[in-house]
C-alpha cells in the first residue's frame, strides 16, 4: 500500500477542527452511577463487548453472551458483574486486567440501535456470594468480571441504522466461510472438513454451558 500521499492528524485541535464540537447535550451526558433506565437496559441485554489493554497498550475486545438476565449482575449503582462462561481459555481480556484495570463495555438489545456504554475499573473475582446468583443452565461461574463504574452514557443508533444490522434481509451468512472452513484452513488443519461441520453443527449450542 503507497502510503506516501496519507495526511495524519496529529493533535486534538485538528480532530476538533475537522470533526467540530458536540452539543452541549452529547458532551454532559456521561453519568458516574447506574439509574433505573440502565438497569432496565442491562436486564433485557443478551450481549455486550468488554474492550482492555494491558500495561503496554496492546488492546483486546471480548464479546460476552448469556440470555437476557443472567449477563450483567447490577450489585448497587456503581457496581455491576460479568459472568465468565466455558470458552476458549485464551483469557485475553483478563489478562489485561490484571495489569491494567479500565475497561469499557457496550452492551446491546436485539432489534435496538441505541446502546449502554458503561466505563471503569475491573477486577476479577474467583469466589463471592454473587456468584450463585449468576448461575445460568446449571452452570455456576469460575470467576467474573467485577466492573466498578466511572462513566455510563448512551449511543445513538447511527451505527446501526448505517449498517442495517438489525434487517434480516440484508443478512449475508454464506457469503464468507463457515465456521468449519475457517477452522480448517487457520486452526485445525488435521481434521476434515465433515469433522468441523459435525463439531460447529447443531450439537455445538448444547455444550455452551458444560
Amino acid at each position: 500500500m503507497d502510503m506516501t500521499d496519507l495526511v495524519e492528524i496529529t493533535e486534538p485541535g485538528e480532530l476538533t477542527e475537522l470533526l467540530g464540537e458536540p452539543l452541549p447535550r452529547v458532551r454532559d451526558k456521561a453519568r458516574a452511577r447506574l439509574g433505573e433506565l440502565d438497569r432496565q437496559w442491562l436486564e433485557h441485554s443478551p450481549f455486550c463487548l468488554v474492550a482492555t489493554s494491558d500495561a503496554d497498550g496492546n488492546c483486546d475486545v471480548s464479546p460476552k453472551g448469556d440470555p437476557a438476565g443472567g449477563l450483567a449482575l447490577v450489585l448497587d449503582d456503581t457496581t455491576l458483574a460479568i459472568a465468565e462462561r466455558p470458552g476458549n481459555r485464551r483469557a485475553d481480556g483478563f489478562r489485561n486486567v490484571l495489569s491494567n484495570p479500565h475497561v469499557g463495555l457496550i452492551f446491546l438489545v436485539p432489534g435496538r440501535g441505541d446502546t449502554l456504554r458503561v466505563n471503569g475499573r475491573a477486577r476479577l473475582v474467583r469466589e463471592a456470594p454473587f456468584l450463585d446468583r449468576m448461575t445460568v443452565k446449571g452452570h455456576r461461574p469460575v470467576l467474573a468480571l467485577l466492573v466498578e463504574v466511572e462513566e455510563v452514557f448512551y449511543h445513538c443508533s447511527k451505527a446501526f441504522l448505517r449498517s442495517e444490522l438489525w434487517k434480516p434481509e440484508t443478512w449475508r451468512p454464506d457469503e464468507v466461510p463457515s465456521r468449519a472452513r475457517i477452522a480448517k484452513v487457520l486452526e485445525r488443519p488435521e481434521d476434515s472438513i465433515e469433522e468441523l461441520e459435525t463439531y460447529y453443527g447443531p450439537r455445538y449450542a448444547e455444550r455452551l454451558y458444560g
